[in-house]
């Protein structure tokens, strides 16, 4: 891991969009800015963007800069392959789209008990050591969203795996669903290093509500943004802390409180926890916007983008959220009672959210007849 350089890392999953392209000018703004300050670590995997991010990488990144310049992460998804024999192509065609010859980390992408079994039963892992000895990677690990039992059975079947990708933030530290503390705890027992990914939970922490960020606020020190980010930071083992920034703003803001990084003190961490509380005292639906559900959306809901308008409406309470949902969000279709209860959705979902249960309850506060 001696090519990284600072812990600060640029998630190629929520990029400035177009429509539904990415926004190549702003991208490349944003990567140069990024390496300019002196970042290097990006990550990616396929089904971000739909395909999208690993070619955006090409064109705004790996095009345009000497391989030594930068750090590049991919992933395994299960979604992509069906046998053991399907994963080599598969990775080569991630190779091509991103445009190098090798990745510096590829992870087992999304651990959990669901797909665990198809990972072994596939020798995904075995075959992910095997590149590793050829050179294709030079490390191995995996992203994991389960429980501190799944992680620490999967992290002793495979010792030689190098590092740990975990959802990490002050509101899911405690969360008895997430379990952020307790896994983090096991990727310390085994020794391994962690990279964090949710840090500002979808962004749910950088828009925080307006009680919750008037205590941040109050700090006079930063956005709201900088706390969750500096606070995810400042555990020891923490190697990587990623962001999916969206603009140029939001890097150039990264960079400016995590370019001499120093961890919360005494008073920062007292708001950030009184902040923790106002959040969940909201009742929000802890979603942070990953997409994962839409793909395989038979009825094409958008599932995030209506999770969020009913989050504006626990929050505000006034007409805006309504305005989203029936004229921008469901005005062509895609309203929350369209959906069949098929279950794909929560198949799929890091959160482990039982979207069909809220689907029904957004549909009931949205929806209402007369």
């Amino acid at each position: 891991m001696e090519k990284i350089k600072k812990n600060l890392g640029f998630g190629f999953m929520r990029l400035p969009m177009q429509g539904e392209e990415v926004d190549l000018v702003q991208t490349r703004q944003m990567v140069d800015a990024f390496l300019a300050a002196g970042f290097n670590y990006f990550d990616t995997a396929h089904g971000y963007l739909d395909g999208r991010s690993e070619t955006a990488l090409k064109a705004c990144l790996t095009s345009r800069y000497p391989r030594e310049d930068y750090v590049l992460t991919n992933k395994l998804t299960a979604n992509f392959f069906k046998t053991e024999a399907d994963i080599r192509p598969f990775f080569e065609s991630q190779l091509a789209a991103c445009g190098v010859d090798d990745f510096d980390f590829y992870l087992m992408h999304a651990q959990s008990m669901k797909n665990f079994e198809h990972f072994k039963a596939c020798r995904a892992y075995e075959t992910a050591f095997a590149l590793k000895a050829e050179g294709k990677v030079r490390h191995v690990g995996i992203s994991f969203h389960d429980s501190a039992e799944m992680l620490d059975r999967i992290l002793t079947e495979y010792p030689q795996l190098e590092a740990v990708q975990l959802q990490f933030n002050y509101v899911d530290y405690d969360d008895p669903a997430v379990q952020s503390r307790r896994c983090y705890e096991v990727c310390r027992k085994h020794g391994k290093p962690v990279i964090v990914m949710e840090p500002v939970k979808g962004g749910n922490l950088a828009r925080l509500p307006e009680d919750a960020a008037a205590v941040l606020d109050a700090l006079h020190g930063g956005s709201s943004a900088s706390y969750a980010i500096r606070f995810a930071a400042g555990f020891p083992g923490i190697r990587m802390v990623l962001s999916g920034m969206s603009d140029l703003q939001q890097v150039e803001d990264n960079i400016a409180f995590m370019r001499d990084f120093r961890p919360l003190d005494e008073t920062e961490l007292a708001a950030v926890k009184r902040v923790q509380e106002i959040f969940r005292s909201k009742g929000l639906i802890p979603c942070t916007a990953c997409r994962y559900c839409t793909a395989g959306c038979p009825r094409h809901i958008s599932i995030p983008d209506l999770f969020a308008v009913m989050n504006a409406k626990q929050i505000h309470r006034d007409w805006n959220a309504d305005y989203y949902y029936n004229e921008v969000y469901t005005k062509s279709g895609g309203k929350a009672s369209d959906c069949i209860r098929c279950g794909k959705c929560e198949k799929v979902c890091p959160q482990h959210l039982h979207i069909r249960d809220l689907l029904a309850d957004v549909a009931a506060e949205f929806e209402k007849k007369g």
